[in-house]
């Protein structure tokens, strides 16, 4: 009883197969699948059109259904998505912007620092300190004459004659100033009036002040003392903390110190 019925339904696929092929035609005819497909594309009827055949039938062919409104509709909504394209690469750019490492600040330097003055003594020590910070080049040195301060003069300044020297000592006199003395030609202050010499300058500022109750507003203060030579280093291109170094330097001796230059 199995034995039939397999081979039966084996015949009925095969059958069902070879009708889905085509193989025994169509409803229209005795028409195969081959002769089907040839009728369908019709080739023998086909033209091959060139580049500017193509672009004038694409030209004249009719707008699609709906018009202008339809056109403009697919434009706006190609404009749209490439309004949001764009929105998203600048978003994408502004957080890879914002991921990225800031970049350093960079080390304050300081162009140029002079430290001093130093006598001679203080100087060669003052090199010793800067040989260990391996300046090189960006060192140097520089001489300049300074007076070492004894004292301090109070004085008329220098008169331009003898006669003129006399004419401002009569007026002191006048004053009732009679503690004076007039320098000689022969003078670095020629023709100057001392009033007195003081080992302070405070001593020397209560003299000025004690002249100005008496009437007498030209006195001066000069300080006194012989001219030395003092040493001044340059030193360019440092960091804050190597300036801060040498700065230090400078303030253990008195007069120098740390300063900004040109």
């Amino acid at each position: 009883m199995l034995r039939p019925a397999f081979w039966s339904l084996l015949f009925l696929n095969a059958a069902l197969f070879a009708y889905a092929q085509g193989l025994f035609g169509t409803a229209r005819g005795n028409e195969h699948e081959p002769a089907r497909l040839k009728r369908q594309f019709n080739t023998a009827k086909m033209t091959l059109l060139t580049r500017e055949d193509a672009e004038a039938a694409a030209k004249a062919a009719p707008p699609p259904p709906g018009g202008d409104a339809a056109a403009g509709a697919s434009a706006s909504a190609a404009a749209d998505g490439a309004a949001a394209a764009t929105s998203r690469n600048t978003a994408a750019q502004d957080t890879a912007t914002n991921d990225a490492p800031a970049p350093a600040a960079p080390a304050s330097v300081f162009a140029c620092t002079e430290i001093g003055p130093f006598d001679a003594a203080a100087a060669r020590r003052i090199e010793a300190r800067l040989a260990t910070l391996d300046l090189g080049d960006r060192q140097s040195r520089q001489t300049v004459q300074a007076q070492d301060v004894t004292s301090w003069l109070v004085h008329i300044p220098p008169q331009p004659s003898r006669e003129a020297a006399e004419r401002k000592a009569a007026e002191l006199r006048g004053l009732g100033v009679s503690d004076f003395f007039i320098m000689p030609a022969d003078s670095p202050m020629k023709y100057a009036i001392s009033l007195g010499v003081f080992k302070t300058e405070s001593g020397a500022q209560n003299l000025i002040a004690q002249l100005a109750k008496q009437g007498v507003h030209s006195a001066r203060i000069a300080p006194r003392g012989p001219q030395a030579t003092q040493y001044v280093y340059r030193l360019r291109n440092l960091d804050a903390a190597t300036r801060k170094r040498v700065a230090g330097y400078a303030e253990r001796y008195d007069g120098a110190d740390a300063r900004n230059c040109g």
